[in-house]
């Protein structure tokens, strides 16, 4: 019987863990092993994951590693044929993993699939999966829409959403480099989107299986609004240095994303938070290792 890894990362998150692990423990199916990597929580958080002793594997950090470094020392450890990265702020339905597997187990091709996405309130969609829009925009499909009959069919995506995401331990593996799964330079916030890139680039396909329904705060990061705009806009670049192939039509591409997209709102995230300064920096420090990350047979889908 397949067996699925299910990876949590904390950050104080006494307030939704609770019910997180709940859902998890309540899935129609029942051979899982649990992580969850707390990053030095200051609330009850590990207190609470405590009262579910034998069924959880905790790793705790002195200090906040990031959602990126937690999940690899996870995935590292992990021994299931598939691996599950769920937010703490996610809570699922029942036969949301059996969904999941259920979908993967029927199409060899796909790698990686997500559920549909729901606010707490079960009216509004909160995501069906990552997609690059015009000028390389990055969003989640169909946020804040309300739920209607047409999210209900499977669709191809770029990407899942890593808060609630299945990957075949195959594309785990394919796509590590030097031991990481997610790039622990991005800390949080676009890393999803660079590992399904680098999966696509190995021929992956990522779905959205809607049949699979989770609920989500999103709340749980607690970091202020200032760190992570400098994130977004610094990752937005790790991103696309990393994965963008060097065609003709990628160049005018990237070409006209810079001039309608990004420089208008550089000129704007400047003026209100200098942080972006830094994150510029980063990018044209970090930008040899970004090369040498690069997937050399890159193929964009």
């Amino acid at each position: 019987m397949d067996k699925v890894s299910v990876v949590i990362v904390t950050w104080n998150a006494e307030s939704f863990i609770r019910r997180c692990l709940d859902s998890v423990f309540a899935q129609s199916i029942r051979n899982l092993e649990v992580f969850v990597v707390d990053n030095g929580s200051s609330d009850k958080t590990v207190e609470i994951v405590k009262e579910f002793p034998q069924r959880i594997h905790l790793i705790e950090n002195n200090e906040n590693k990031g959602f990126c470094f937690s999940n690899n020392q996870a995935i590292g450890k992990a021994g299931g044929d598939y691996i599950f990265t769920l937010n703490s702020d996610i809570v699922l339905e029942y036969n949301y993993l059996f969904e999941l597997l259920d979908f993967l187990k029927v199409n060899s091709e796909v790698g990686m699939v997500q559920g549909k996405f729901m606010r707490m309130d079960k009216i509004t969609i909160d995501g069906l999966g990552l997609q690059l829009g015009i000028f390389l925009r990055l969003f989640n499909i169909s946020e804040g829409k309300p739920d209607a009959p047409e999210f209900n069919r499977p669709r191809e995506i770029f990407g899942p959403c890593a808060a609630a995401a299945l990957y075949r331990k195959k594309l785990i593996t394919e796509v590590s480099f030097e031991n990481e799964v997610f790039d622990e330079r991005f800390f949080f916030l676009v890393e999803d989107f660079d590992l399904a890139w680098r999966a696509r680039n190995r021929g992956w396909k990522a779905m959205c299986v809607p049949s699979a329904v989770c609920y989500h705060y999103r709340e749980s990061s607690n970091h202020k609004s200032g760190f992570r705009q400098y994130l977004s806009l610094r990752n937005r670049y790790y991103l696309l240095i990393k994965n963008m192939d060097f065609s003709f039509k990628s160049i005018v591409r990237i070409i006209l994303a810079i001039l309608f997209y990004d420089l208008p709102r550089l000129l704007i995230i400047i003026c209100v938070n200098r942080a972006a300064l830094k994150a510029l920096s980063d990018v044209r420090e970090y930008y040899p290792q970004l090369l040498k990350k690069r997937y050399k047979g890159t193929v964009n889908k």
